[in-house]
């Protein structure tokens, strides 16, 4: 599933195709996306003008006077600007018909996305709830130590916690751990303040880093330029159990914590 760098990654791509243009017709060609595809697209949007694309965790609202499109990539979605008349591919659910000539086409195989509505004024419920974005002064060392007391869960699975902060997936919170060389099974409430620190520092600088790499290429991730992402390249760990570690060559291990695969370095991150 594309990760917060991918959607941040998304989002820059489109933003300068949509932002002040006039939308002028939406087509839904598949309606059963992992949610159905909220009427209000096709009553409500044509004739508004874009004002802004803003990501909130992974997902992108595009903002418009009445209201806001909630879109979500799933775990295969695509989102591209292409020329009216691009022939449609089986997988091609919803077209946006902007006043450019162009259209924002949404490709999704397993449809697993959604795109949805928030009325101006409101929250979306899916919204409703999340903690701080990663990259934000909101989000530090403090508060990772204050809302970790007395929590028994492993800290992978504390730091993937959406009420905690958000947009922290599966990659990225194995990649923090690593650099903060912090074991992912360790009790969230058995870390100390200076060592979350250190992990609010790694999630900053890998997810910043990871933003300027393109985002990880993962399965059908695409950005919308129609390319990969780069940083699958420089992982620590994500991906490379039996592989060496790149700081000490010690194999690589796999777990799985929270139902998910989660890799580290049984040297580096010893507590």
């Amino acid at each position: 599933m594309p990760e917060l760098p991918e959607v941040e990654t998304t989002r820059r791509g489109l933003s300068p195709h949509l932002v002040g243009r006039r939308i002028v017709a939406v087509t839904v060609r598949q309606p059963r996306l992992r949610w159905p595809v909220a009427p209000e697209l096709v009553a409500t949007l044509p004739g508004q003008r874009i004002e802004d694309v803003e990501r909130r965790a992974k997902y992108l609202l595009v903002h418009t006077e009445p209201g806001s499109a909630l879109l979500h990539l799933g775990m295969s979605g695509a989102l591209r600007v292409l020329p009216a008349g691009t022939p449609v591919g089986a997988h091609d659910h919803v077209d946006w018909q902007l006043d450019s000539g162009r259209v924002l086409r949404y490709t999704d195989p397993r449809r697993f996305g959604c795109q949805l509505w928030q009325a101006r004024g409101s929250v979306h419920p899916l919204l409703a709830g999340l903690g701080p974005e990663p990259l934000s002064d909101a989000f530090d060392g403090d508060r990772l130590w204050r809302l970790s007391r007395g929590r028994r869960a492993a800290v992978k699975v504390f730091l993937m916690d959406q009420a905690v902060v958000v947009g922290v997936g599966n990659i990225y919170a194995s990649e923090a751990l690593f650099a903060a060389r912090i074991h992912p099974a360790r009790a969230a409430g058995r870390i100390s303040r200076e060592r979350y620190a250190r992990l609010a520092d790694a999630v900053k600088r890998i997810l910043e880093y990871a933003i300027t790499r393109g985002g990880t290429t993962l399965r059908d991730f695409i950005s919308p330029d129609g390319l990969p992402g780069y940083f699958e390249q420089e992982l620590a760990v994500y991906g490379r159990a039996g592989q060496p570690c790149r700081v000490c060559g010690t194999p690589i291990r796999a777990l799985v914590l929270g139902q998910r695969s989660t890799f580290h370095c049984p040297h580096c991150q010893r507590a």
